[in-house]
């Protein structure tokens, strides 16, 4: 049975329900198709979306456990095939967090020196969602451990991206030229980061690096050159490679350290790139500064974004003497 829908633009909203099976379709005035979709199997998203809407659907949320045959598919939808070839797909929000990754089903993508790649369970594979350009915002699994190597590398669009918790790693190149990201903060369960992760990133104005990191390979933020702050959450230097903020402004970009470890990341090779290297209270919730002469100068949420006003829960504030604080609002 044919459905055809006619709005107005501007004067209202059209929702659309279609119950087929478990799946629901939002259709609004301004284009965006919105999908919901469950899946009782593995590898069965092509059953649930039909020809005709696979290029139409702009926002996806997916719930149930997803395979190869799935992430091939999303790949087509997002704008580029298994071999790294644009589609005409327009899907730009995606929201894994209730989806689980297993492996099995088709492989999702095919590299000439790497041959067709399959998905594993609970991690974002290698070139996952690279070249997906279209994408802005993308919800990873909850479950997911490790983002592969490459795996978001040139979603040029992407700018907002939430990691789950329980990521401990992220390969070698995972995030290169996402300059569309202005703001990121690493999982706190995040070890290891590899090389060149976020190499190219021009966009990224804003990063903060947990406690719990211990190696970063070489060039990982290489070219960040929108870098204005680094939050470093780790009492103990890293292990880290060469080139670490190669092309970062080292003049205009503050680094902020635990306190009692400044002189440490001065005198590293890779820290004391940077001119500006200030302590504060990494561990602490410190009222706010009442100095008259002491002034805030800018503030952020806990996860990096930077905020025009107090925003209710943990905030991160910076004055004008170069302090930084970690404030709760009621």
């Amino acid at each position: 049975m044919n459905m055809r829908t006619f709005t107005f633009k501007g004067l209202f909203l059209t929702v659309l329900f279609v119950l087929l099976g478990s799946t629901a379709i939002l259709a609004a005035d301004d284009g965006l198709i919105t999908r919901q979709i469950k899946l009782d199997e593995a590898g069965t998203l092509p059953d649930k979306i039909s020809a005709n809407e696979k290029n139409l659907i702009t926002n996806l949320k997916i719930v149930g456990k997803i395979n190869g045959t799935d992430l091939k598919f999303i790949r087509e939808m997002a704008g580029c095939d298994v071999n790294g070839k644009e589609t005409d797909g327009k899907l730009s929000i995606l929201d894994l967090s209730d989806a689980k990754i297993v492996e099995g089903g088709d492989a999702y993508y095919s590299d000439r020196d790497d041959g067709f790649i399959c998905t594993s369970n609970d991690k974002l594979g290698k070139y996952a969602f690279s070249g997906c350009s279209g994408l802005t915002n993308l919800t990873l699994p909850s479950s997911v451990t490790k983002i592969g190597c490459y795996a978001l590398s040139s979603c040029i669009g992407l700018t907002s991206l939430t990691l789950p918790s329980s990521v401990t790693e992220i390969g070698e190149g995972a995030f290169l030229n996402c300059r569309g990201l202005t703001n990121f903060t690493i999982p706190s369960g995040v070890t290891k980061i590899g090389g060149a992760a976020f190499i190219c990133c021009y966009g990224l104005i804003s990063l903060t690096l947990p406690s719990s990191v211990t190696a970063i390979g070489s060039g990982a933020f290489k070219y960040c050159s929108g870098l204005t702050s680094i939050y470093v959450y780790m009492e103990k230097l890293p292990e880290t490679g060469s080139n670490l903020f190669l092309g970062c402004d080292e003049k205009n970009c503050t680094v902020y350290v635990p306190k009692g470890t400044g002189n440490a990341y001065f005198r590293s090779a890779e820290f004391g790139y940077f001119y500006n290297i200030v302590e504060f209270d990494a561990t602490g919730i410190d009222k706010v500064a009442t100095s008259a002469n002491v002034k805030e100068v800018s503030r952020y949420s806990a996860n990096g974004q930077r905020l025009s006003a107090p925003a209710k829960g943990l905030n991160i504030v910076k004055y004008s003497d170069g302090s930084v604080k970690k404030v709760v609002v009621q």
